[in-house]
């Protein structure tokens, strides 16, 4: 969606005045059809001068809100679908009684010249992938812990830019924080473990009635001080804010994050693009419905993943208003050469790129070849550019597993229609159809399976294009459950789960010993930041109760090099390793025994 003050029109004739449209109204009318397979998208971006103070100020509260129980201000709002389409797109819609209204005058694309296509097998021209991946072989041999996996990512130089904006900010409104990295560590700790230990209200941890306290919360920071520090939490100077720029708040933090990702990323050939959602509830979210599945709500997230779902880069969508397309292209394929142009500031090597119908069309295949990047995906049909294929009615009536194909003379860029459970367009400037392999089928009538023929370039697709599904599985599973009242406060919480999917991604890859699942992962993580940041000064004698605790805890503990010696807290003779969480010098070989005596 635009801003909350834009309006969409339903089912209006072609002079008749736009009328509003209500969020309300919209879920209401796609509740409604529920037997349609198509996913709608409801898109608010962040407020239009997102760079003023007034995005600072509460925006809701923070504690329990769910979609099935939003406020009359977002359910009455005015709204409008994104506009990031074609004229085609549009012509489709006026079809279906939905017409958009346009932000802007359509300029007239230049004109092209007419393709010719061959009903031959694509004939690239893409040398082999033979690139190494020295930095992995790295991190490898360094063996690092989860906590130091985690920290290539929120580094120090990323904490202390966030403590100093935080401090910055606290001191423009007449407040002296006097944050520290440590206490930084410890509110991302408190953040990460609301993903897998969560209350209706925040503020239970420090509570002292016993089905509620936590005391590794309770023990690293006080309550009044983790909400001070939380209120104030800040990643840019609004002193220096770029006005066109809905998302400058964090406009920093996104730039860090994302350096930081493409610096430690997995050096592979193929690729994911495709949407995600940060999901938020506050007065200015967005809304996404999918057929069968729980409403979600919030900003939507351009993101390149490698096949696994390591998050190589992400870019928040502010629609076409706020974000230049490239020349040609709709604002889906324009993300998509941005991400293109991110690999390959490690090198320009043949990546493979996989996406569907949302991105693709003859058009973005054409640029990316030219770049040398192969790509493939799911096309729909006015955007094959007029390509002679088989009418999909007709292939309907043939036996599954038929196929259609032409190949673009000029650019060898091929387009074959496929007839599976239904008719499937795929768009490829690297894979053919030839092998033609086999695959099983279930057939509901029947109840058996069956052999059908697949192309090559549909079976590769479906085996590489899950990347950014994965990564989403991944941050749903134990995402950050603690959310401020700014408009952005939400983001954060991705980030920080982005940042451990992709650390948790690096683990499986580098660990020689026995690998943890994502959950030990994220719980080790904030033990180790609670643990080892804790306020000292505020325990008492409950540091020593803690600290007995953990160390037989048999939870997270993690043996690491030490620059400077000290005495093993075993045997007591001088060692250059210690226990991550409990902070104690300790041999390898004491290792086990001072864990378990």
């Amino acid at each position: 969606m635009a801003s909350p003050s834009s309006s969409s029109t339903v089912g209006r004739g072609a002079g008749s005045k736009p009328k509003s449209t209500k969020l309300l109204e919209v879920l209401n009318a796609l509740e409604e059809e529920e037997s349609s397979h198509s996913r709608e998208e409801i898109f608010i971006a962040p407020p239009d001068n997102a760079s003023g103070d007034f995005t600072d100020e509460d925006s809701g509260d923070e504690d329990g809100r769910r979609g099935s129980h939003l406020p009359g201000s977002i359910l009455h709002a005015s709204v409008v679908p994104e506009d990031s389409g074609t004229e085609e797109e549009e012509e489709e819609e006026e079809e279906d009684g939905l017409q958009r209204q346009p932000a802007m005058k359509r300029q007239k694309a230049a004109v092209e010249p007419q393709r010719v296509w061959t009903k031959r097998d694509i004939r690239p021209d893409f040398g082999p992938w033979s690139a190494s991946d020295p930095h992995m072989e790295d991190l490898k041999s360094q063996e690092l812990s989860p906590v130091g996996l985690f920290e290539l990512f929120f580094d120090e130089g990323t904490i202390n830019f966030i403590v100093n904006e935080t401090n910055r900010y606290a001191w423009q409104k007449n407040v002296n924080l006097g944050l520290t990295a440590q206490e930084l560590k410890c509110v991302l700790g408190i953040l990460i473990l609301s993903g897998y230990i969560s209350y209706p209200r925040r503020r239970m941890f420090w509570e002292t009635s016993p089905d509620s306290h936590h005391h590794l919360v309770a023990d690293a920071i006080r309550r009044d001080r983790f909400e001070l520090i939380f209120s104030y939490l800040h990643f840019a100077d609004n002193t220096e804010l770029d006005e066109s720029d809905r998302f400058a708040k964090v406009r920093p933090l996104i730039v860090r994050m994302n350096c930081n990702f493409q610096k430690h990323a997995p050096l592979e050939e193929f690729y994911s693009f495709g949407e995600s959602m940060c999901e938020y509830f506050g007065h200015r979210g967005s809304k996404q419905l999918s057929a069968g599945k729980p409403m979600r709500l919030g900003y939507k997230i351009w993101c390149g993943t490698t096949s696994r779902g390591y998050l190589v880069w992400f870019e928040p969508s502010q629609g076409t208003l706020f974000t230049k397309s490239h020349r040609g292209l709709d604002l889906g394929g324009s993300m998509v050469v941005k991400f293109v142009d991110a690999l390959q500031e490690r090198g320009c090597l043949p990546y493979h790129i996989f996406f569907d119908k949302v991105f693709t069309s003859v058009k973005l295949m054409s640029i990316l070849r030219k770049k040398g990047v192969k790509a493939t995906g799911t096309v729909r049909e006015y955007r094959t550019e007029r390509c002679p294929l088989k009418d999909p009615k007709e292939l309907k009536k043939m036996k599954r597993g038929s196929f259609d194909y032409k190949v673009d003379e000029s650019e060898e860029i091929i387009v074959c229609r496929w007839h599976d459970s239904s008719v499937v367009n795929i768009c490829s400037n690297a894979v053919g159809i030839e092998p033609v392999g086999l695959t099983s089928h279930h057939s509901g009538a029947a109840k058996t399976r069956t052999q059908v023929h697949q192309p090559s370039l549909v079976k590769l697709y479906q085996e590489k294009v899950g990347g950014v599904s994965r990564m989403d599985q991944n941050i749903a599973k134990y995402k950050v459950k603690i959310r401020g009242m700014k408009w952005y406060s939400s983001f954060i919480g991705y980030v920080i789960d982005a940042a451990l999917n992709n650390a948790w991604q690096l683990h499986t890859i580098c660990s020689h010993d026995a690998q943890v699942d994502l959950l030990a992962f994220r719980r080790y993580v904030a033990c180790v930041y609670l643990e080892s940041n804790a306020d000292m000064s505020s325990q008492g004698r409950r540091s020593r109760r803690l600290e007995t605790e953990s160390r037989f805890d048999m939870i997270g503990h993690w043996i690491v090099h030490q620059d400077k010696r000290t005495r093993c807290a075993l045997c007591h003779s001088q060692t250059n390793t210690r226990c991550e969480k409990c902070q104690k010098g300790v041999h390898a070989k004491c290792f086990r025994e001072y864990h378990i005596r």
